[in-house]
């Protein structure tokens, strides 16, 4: 019986899949990625992620002052407080921070925060249009981020 060993990696904006096994020391190949069929075009959906590493403090507080931000800066209207929750010590080390999200009147935020990396993952899931530039620019700037990625699908 022969094990495998499969995982992906992104560079350069491409995706590369590792094969490792015992015949192979391992085996590259283009990941092919297809465009996912949208199974309900007459519902407007707007999605943007965005992930990157900041400089600023972040704590409970912090989280629910962004929401407040960024809620105002694009417009969105929310019908009920933000969410935020603490690992406080549960899990692994390295995994220690923040999961927190805000409902919107249109769908909701969500941002997971990775304290000792000081690495953040933020979406804003909408049925409602926002200006993602916006977005960027408001996030990049609260967190002090250092480095920033996005996507918009």
């Amino acid at each position: 019986m022969f094990k495998l060993l499969r995982c992906a990696i992104r560079l350069s904006g491409r995706i590369y899949q590792f094969t490792l096994n015992r015949l192979t020391f391992f085996s590259l190949s283009l990941y092919k990625t297809r465009k996912m069929k949208d199974l309900a075009p007459q519902i407007f959906r707007k999605r943007l992620l965005i992930e990157g590493f900041f400089t600023t403090e972040v704590s409970e507080n912090t989280l629910i002052d962004f929401f407040r931000f960024i809620t105002q800066n694009l417009q969105l209207r929310t019908y009920g407080e933000p969410i935020i929750h603490s690992t406080g010590g549960l899990g692994k080390e390295e995994n220690q921070g923040y999961d927190a999200f805000v409902p919107l009147i249109d769908s909701g935020i969500y941002i997971a925060v990775w304290s000792g990396y000081k690495f953040l993952s933020m979406i804003i899931y909408t049925c409602a249009e926002f200006d993602e530039q916006i977005a960027l620019s408001k996030t990049q700037s609260f967190f002090e981020m250092t480095a920033i990625e996005h996507s918009l699908f």
